[in-house]
């Protein structure tokens, strides 16, 4: 074995410095031979083990046991350098004893047995000899490190992890692989070790942690330094070096791999390229990193080229150092010194970027004399007298009520029972967020009230409180959208996971993509599967993100509330969609893999005017001529419903409204579509109609959707009895009407006369008239696009038709409005709309005067 490492390293070294292998090679060639060093002795030495003590053997699982050996570090995520140590780990399943054969053999207990075959190993592998050795052993990463037990059984480990696991051990088992072992075992292995790194949320504690893990290596590397100045070019733990490298990468690992598994790469390479695909590194940034760990950990394999040690400072001498400068391509150690710096500093750079102390920043540019901080951790003796002096020097305009707030806030016993590092996490927040309030023009009292309520939901959540610690820029879209929006204020307090989404720009500002987005809905349903709780808050997290994402460009006011709409309803459609399909999977005896089942959307997601609190209108369809068909897409229409409306810790997804289905709610909750198209052409009433002009196929089968768009046309373009069809449609509009009651001096946008139902009232009756002789009228355009078609085809005046496409658009962008205010009504004074409310009551009449006179 000795011999084949040293014609394997000789090799790369010759390949290498003749540019015939690149990193990867080096790394991949010597990762691989290192697990074949490992599992050749292991089964070796194993079976000489056997043959002394019997066969290790589980007491529960009544099994024969195996050594597990794990891999960290550099090799545990295939990185090995060339004259690297190998760090690792000896665990095996459970307790037991040997079981003997011979009378020869001398039975010993597992945890004895497989301490004897790991001082074995490790002897196999690193002793001495003429060879010389094949790689150096480090056991310093077990359990309790160099005074724990060598071996440890995975009880012990699971017990060790839960009881003592550190922080920094969290960053060391990112990278763990198990070499050998069963596949039961080592799977048994990863599900104890991921709840250890990867936290169910989202963890920017992390980023503190591995700050004083940083700060604890420096400072190491710094004491070395002073004592050897000949190691100050250390690449791998010194300033910019590889370590830095690592901790960008991992860092993002720590935070996001306990919601996304795709995060748990081991390799520093693959992980900064994942990054950029998940948005979460800029592509700028990542090839730079990467370019600098390729220069870097080139030049740490040509230091070790040179006397195969495992040193990572460039040497002393000249001579050495012009020899690693020439094998880096270089002509004077100088020129190689020259772009090592400016390496080092592009690494140091992005590293600051996002490890910068901000407590260290905040106090060197704090005032001494008067500081938020200082006032706020006083203020257990502080008057509301003083803090609204404080608060009236600090620019707010009506500082009493603020002042009260503020105090009211800290001395309530949720925050008082804060964990000290959260209670200073939670003070640097205020008192980066009140000059943020204060510069604001107006509703300072509003915004700093809902500010609080949002850090009161989240205070005892640690990770959310490091979020806005550690990300200002964060900080101040929640003061912006705590300012623009009492809705969205509310919104971000019940689900303070979307608080990731205002971390980066690129997501906030990009168009909705909605390909992949359902692309994203379907891989992580199926990385979830058989866990439906888990896919129940998959759907929710994905509909809560982007809707988020909507609702920073609504506030912005970067979109018309018609392009709003577009993208809830498609958001919906998807969602929907994505639910057939997840919830279908959970149908037991279920007869195919796809169901013949069709989801129709009416009302609000029909017409794609959808809002961010809309219900889902939805009746269900199939047409499957199994016998089993009627009860499993009942069941499947009833779990769906259950997935949408049911709360779990991440909400709820909609609300759904089943109540246009035919015969109400009398009849079938699913209906097979030759029983929808009887019912339809033979006993719907009129409003029932009146509801297809706002309808369509949402999700499902495609074949079902297509034969339902022709149905609704079909249905659409009948020939009417104009007088019966006005009566219908004015009675079904004075029920509504009665059903809406307004006993305030205001007008109701909606539901009042003249409002936006009277509109939509006249749109359907127009599309029921005279779809019959204009095709063109029965595709489910929207109401404002249908009032224009009407006007142009002279079904009524064209210059009224266009003057009330107008007001309703903007009824809708007043509707939105008030309700991004938290108004549970869209009303308005009546003087601000009779313009046109006049104008709606002119179109209504033109249609209607008769039937409502009499």
């Amino acid at each position: 074995m000795r011999q084949l490492r040293n014609l394997t390293i000789c090799t790369l070294i010759a390949r290498d410095l003749e540019y015939k292998a690149d990193l990867a090679e080096v790394l991949q060639v010597m990762s691989d031979f290192a697990d074949f060093a490992i599992q050749t002795h292991v089964d070796t030495l194993m079976a000489e083990m056997v043959a002394l003590h019997g066969t290790p053997w589980g007491e529960r699982a009544d099994m024969a046991q195996q050594l597990i050996v794990v891999a960290m570090g550099k090799l545990g995520g295939r990185e090995l350098n060339v004259s690297s140590d190998i760090d690792l780990i000896f665990l095996y399943p459970e307790s037991g004893d040997t079981r003997t054969s011979t009378e020869d053999q001398r039975s010993l207990s597992n945890h004895e047995f497989f301490t004897r075959l790991g001082k074995k190993l490790i002897g196999a592998l690193s002793e001495l000899t003429g060879d010389g050795f094949t790689f150096r052993v480090d056991m310093a990463l077990r359990p309790n490190g160099a005074s724990g037990p060598l071996v440890a059984s995975l009880s012990m480990l699971e017990d060790y992890l839960i009881v003592q696991g550190r922080e920094w051990e969290r960053y060391a088992w990112v990278k763990a692989r198990a070499v050998t072992g069963d596949t039961a075992d080592i799977a048994r292995l990863e599900s104890i070790v991921h709840p250890f790194v990867y936290r169910r949320y989202l963890d920017f504690g992390s980023i503190d942690a591995l700050r004083t893990l940083h700060a604890q290596i420096r400072a190491d590397v710094t004491r070395q330094e002073a004592r050897h100045p000949d190691r100050r070019y250390n690449v791998k733990l010194g300033r910019g070096g590889i370590r830095e490298i690592e901790f960008v990468a991992q860092v993002h690992q720590l935070i996001r791999g306990g919601r996304d598994a795709g995060l748990r790469e081991r390799s520093t390479r693959q992980t900064l390229r994942l990054l950029v695909t998940l948005r979460l590194l800029p592509a700028s940034t990542a090839d730079e990193l990467l370019h600098a760990y390729t220069f870097l950990r080139n030049l740490e394999h040509r230091m070790q080229y040179l006397d195969d040690a495992q040193t990572h400072s460039l040497p002393n001498n000249e001579t050495d150092r012009l020899t690693v400068a020439q094998m880096m391509g270089y002509e004077s150690s100088a020129t190689l010194l020259a772009e090592l710096e400016r390496q080092r500093n592009l690494v140091a750079a992005h590293f600051d970027a996002i490890f910068r102390d901000k407590d260290a920043e905040q106090a060197a540019t704090t005032d001494d004399t008067s500081p938020a901080q200082i006032e706020l951790a006083l203020a257990d003796v502080a008057t509301p007298e003083t803090m609204t002096g404080y608060l009236r020097d600090q620019g707010f305009q009506q500082p009493d009520g603020s002042a009260r707030r503020l105090l009211t806030s800290w001395h309530s016993s949720r925050l008082q029972a804060l964990p000290e590092q959260s209670q200073h996490r939670l003070l640097a927040i205020i008192t980066t967020a009140l000059p943020l309030i204060a510069a604001l023009p107006q509703d300072q009292d509003a915004t700093l009230g809902r500010l609080l309520d949002l850090l009161e939901a989240i205070a005892r959540r640690a990770a959310y409180l490091a979020l806005l610690h550690e990300y200002p820029q964060a900080l101040q879209r929640v003061v912006r959208m705590m300012h623009a929006s009492d809705w969205a204020a509310r919104y971000l307090t019940r689900h303070p996971l979307l608080l990731d989404e205002l971390l980066d720009d690129r997501t906030l500002n990009a168009a909705p993509d909605w390909p992949v987005f359902a692309e994203e809905c379907r891989s992580q349903l199926q990385a979830s599967a058989g866990d439906t709780e888990r896919q129940m808050d998959v759907l929710r997290e994905l509909h809560h993100a982007q809707q988020l994402r909507l609702l920073a460009k609504d506030l912005e006011g970067s979109m018309t509330v018609e392009t709003l709409a577009d993208h809830l309803s498609r958001l919906a459609d998807i969602l929907v969609g994505a639910t057939i399909d997840a919830a279908w999977q959970t149908v037991r005896g279920r007869h195919r893999p796809v169901p013949l089942f069709a989801v129709v959307a009416y009302g609000k997601l029909g017409g794609k005017e959808l809002g961010y609190a809309s219900d889902l209108d939805l009746i269900f369809l199939y047409d499957d001529p199994n016998p089993e068909a009627p009860q499993l897409y009942a069941r499947l229409a009833q779990r769906f419903i259950t997935w949408m409306t049911s709360h779990t810790s991440a909400g709820i997804l909609f609300d759904v409204d089943i109540a246009l289905r035919p015969d109400g709610a009398s009849g079938l909750l699913v209906s097979s579509f030759a029983a929808f198209e009887k019912y339809q052409t033979e006993s719907a009433w009129v409003w029932e109609h009146q509801a297809l002009t706002r309808s369509r196929f949402c999700a499902g089968d495609e074949e079902i959707g297509e034969r339902f768009e022709q149905l609704r046309t079909q249905l659409l373009r009948q020939q009417r009895d104009p007088v019966k069809l006005q009566q219908e449609v004015v009675t079904m509009r004075r029920k509504m009407h009665e059903a809406h009651p307004n006993r305030s001096a205001l007008f109701d946008l909606k539901h009042d006369s003249g409002g936006m139902t009277d509109i939509e009232f006249c749109v359907q009756y127009l599309v029921l008239h005279h779809a019959c002789n204009f095709a063109e009228l029965t595709p489910d355009i929207g109401n404002i696009a249908l009032l224009r078609l009407c006007g142009s085809l002279g079904l009524i005046d064209a210059n009224l038709a266009n003057e009330v496409a107008d007001i309703y658009r903007n009824f809708r962008r007043q509707q939105h409005q008030l309700r991004m205010q938290g108004k549970d009504r869209a009303r308005v004074e009546m003087e601000q709309a009779q313009t046109a409310r006049d104008a709606v009551r002119r179109l209504w009449d033109s249609l209607f005067a008769e039937e409502t006179a009499s």
